[in-house]
């Protein structure tokens, strides 16, 4: 048995992200040489639109090896619009290395993902990346972490000659400023602190190491990826910092599926972390789906370790293990495959806008099939045919994933497409607590009796569902079974044909009837109670909003705070120092999409912009949007049962 760590490269688009992976690859003698980005040769970025764009687009995955350590690497895309992509890595992982660049500094990425890492309880090392780029001040970014990341952030090594190609760094030796640092997170410093005992250097490393693998401590290292600079540093610490498992098969089989692909000639491949036991080859596997009356089986037919573009094929993956297996041909991100020993899960992708999706008429069944691959590869596409308008929609995070998906379809799938201009996605919540019901029970056979209680919840706190004391001969629990179901469903398309978030919805009382309710009449039921019960509460649109900040000449601020208003924002108190203007604001999504260009006007360039998703808001109906309505309308009560019943 072996010793692995599955490590997660994240970064802000930029950063130097995949060079710094192509680096420790390098260094490790895993590959003879280090590929470019610009020569389009890295090991994690072989997808054509991503050689031909220059960023990832996909996590991918690639290992090393350190002494008789197995470092699996995800590298992680860092724009916006693929944020989905970490946010499924993000649950194969055990720690993360955070690039930050030396010259950007903290941008808004780099906040997601912190506080992602953060929230899941990760270790993480911080590579202060780009030490040789001209103006750069390598310890204002240190400063910047310490005082929006966190205060327990040591520096494994220093640096000389930043801001250009003869930068070089050093490890270092931990002195009594480090002392300090440490004595927050170690009580044992902390008492020879207070003794005024000399603490030894070697004493502090041990204290260091001990404290950032349990997460308690940060550890920064200083480099240029793209001289090589520093990154036998970063190597070093991922050996100290990091603290791996032990390969074991002794436990129950338990695995979670974090990425989907589809392969011309594997077929539907399912990536997936082991936390427990071992899968075999042709073994029958579970796989736990919370939305199905009965979990499925399914048969292993092929394993395999991905390594960049190439396969290393495997007769088992044990815990610990990150693998590809084939033959799943049911699974879905997210799913759990034998039994539940350990699961994560930290959103970082919200979609915002939707686009439809055209073609020429021939071709939609080949577009219909394409899109539903792709969106079992990224479940945030969240695809809707709506059959009798003949139209399809995707869910989008922005323009550059749209860029992609293009691609995708162009040369995966040979289509040529055109997508309809990008309109923003509302949501809706209750207004207030209400009571729905449902009794349907002509014409028979039918009989499904339903009475919901919808209650609003705090916003972001997402949907809930529970059942009151209800006896079982009054409504058997299959049919209760069936209602919670189908409420997911049934909540993608509210009173004003938005998803309906933020509510708990509680089966308080129904009725089945022994000789007449069929298994569909509580789906056909569902709907129309839960409707009733918006009717009854009464439906706020909800629009989702920005977090801007700005930096400017001070002489500016007249004309932003009009932006602002203009935007029907909300803003702080705008800050000057040393005659620049310090400002943040919130500003709903629809009004300011096109606001970054006018700030690059009217800053001339010299501005800077951070924007960052905000959650979603109230908003007056006139000032929204009311969405079309897909498919039939359960609020036309006769219509929605005849197409039910297949009547129409």
């Amino acid at each position: 048995m072996g010793r692995t760590i599955n490590i997660g490269v994240l970064a802000h688009v930029d950063a130097g992200k995949t060079t710094t992976v192509e680096q420790m690859l390098f260094r490790t003698g895993t590959i003879l040489s280090a590929g470019s980005i610009e020569k389009g040769n890295t090991q994690t970025d072989f997808l054509d639109v991503e050689r031909k764009r220059g960023i990832s687009v996909r996590a991918s995955a690639t290992a090393m090896e350190l002494g008789d350590l197995r470092v699996n690497i995800i590298d992680t895309p860092g724009h916006i619009d693929f944020s989905g992509e970490v946010e499924r890595a993000l649950l194969a992982l055990d720690a993360v290395i955070l690039v930050i660049s030396a010259m950007e500094g903290v941008q808004s990425q780099t906040e997601v993902f912190w506080k992602a890492v953060r929230a899941l309880d990760m270790p993480v090392i911080l590579f202060v990346n780009k030490i040789d780029r001209a103006g750069c001040v390598p310890e204002v970014v240190r400063d910047a972490l310490r005082a929006q990341f966190s205060p327990a952030i040591l520096e494994l090594n220093t640096y000389a000659n930043a801001g250009g190609r003869d930068c070089s760094v050093v490890p270092r030796a931990f002195d009594e400023d480090d002392a300090f640092i440490l004595a927050e997170v170690d009580d044992a410093i902390a008492e020879l602190l207070m003794l005024e005992e000399i603490i030894s250097s070697q004493a502090l490393t041990t204290a260091a190491y001990t404290a950032a693998q349990a997460g308690k401590l940060f550890p920064l290292v200083y480099g240029a990826a793209a001289l090589g600079t520093g990154i036998q540093d970063l190597l070093d610490a991922i050996g100290h910092c990091f603290s791996p498992q032990d390969e074991a098969g002794d436990e129950p089989f338990s695995a979670i599926v974090y990425k989907i692909e589809h392969d011309q000639s594997l077929g539907k491949v399912a990536h997936v972390r082991v936390f427990g036991g071992a899968v075999r080859n042709k073994d029958i596997v579970t796989i736990q789906r919370p939305d199905e009356d009965e979990n499925l089986s399914e048969k292993v037919n092929q394993i395999f370790i991905p390594n960049s573009s190439r396969r290393e094929d495997k007769p088992l993956l044990l815990a610990g293990q990150v693998g590809a297996i084939c033959g799943l041909g049911s699974a879905r991100t997210g799913d759990v495959l034998g039994e539940t020993l350990f699961q994560r899960y930290y959103p970082l992708a919200t979609p915002l806008f939707s686009v439809e999706i055209k073609t020429d008429p021939g071709k939609m069944p080949a577009l219909l099939k394409a899109v539903a691959e792709l969106s079992d590869e990224d479940p945030l596409l969240d695809y809707k045919w709506a059959p009798d308008e003949r139209e399809l929609f995707v869910q989008i995070m922005g323009p550059i994933q749209l860029e992609v998906i293009d691609s995708l379809l162009r040369e995966r799938y040979n289509l040529a497409v055109e997508f309809s201009a990008p309109s923003v996605i509302y949501k809706e919540t209750p207004a207030a607590s209400g009571i729905g019901f449902e009794a349907y029970t002509m014409p028979k056979p039918c009989w499904a009796i339903i009475k919901l209680e919808i209650t609003p919840r705090q916003r972001g706190a997402g949907y809930r569902f529970s059942v009151g004391n209800i006896r079982n001969e009054t409504l058997d629990t299959r049919y209760q079974r069936h209602i919670e179901q189908c409420l997911p469903r049934a909540l993608k398309q509210g009173f004003y044909n938005w998803e309906v978030v933020d509510l708990d919805i509680k089966l308080i009382d129904g009725g089945h009837h022994i000789y007449h309710t069929h298994p569909l009449d509580f789906f056909l039921a569902t709907p129309l109670a839960l409707l009733d019960g918006l009717k009854n509460c009464g439906s706020t649109l909800l629009e989702p909003m920005m977090d801007i900040r700005m930096e400017a000449d001070e002489s500016l601020s007249g004309k932003l705070i009009g932006e602002v208003l203009a935007m029907r924002g909300t803003f702080d108190a705008p800050v000057m120092k040393n005659n620049r203007l310090f400002m943040q604001a919130r500003v709903p999504v629809a009004t300011s999409r096109e606001f970054p260009i006018r700030f690059a006007s009217l800053t001339s360039g010299k501005g800077q912009y951070k924007s960052l998703f905000d959650g979603y808001e109230p908003c007056p109906i006139e000032l929204g949007v009311v969405a079309k309505r897909r498919g039939v309308d359960p609020r036309d009560r006769a219509k929605w049962i005849l197409a039910m019943r297949s009547a129409l």
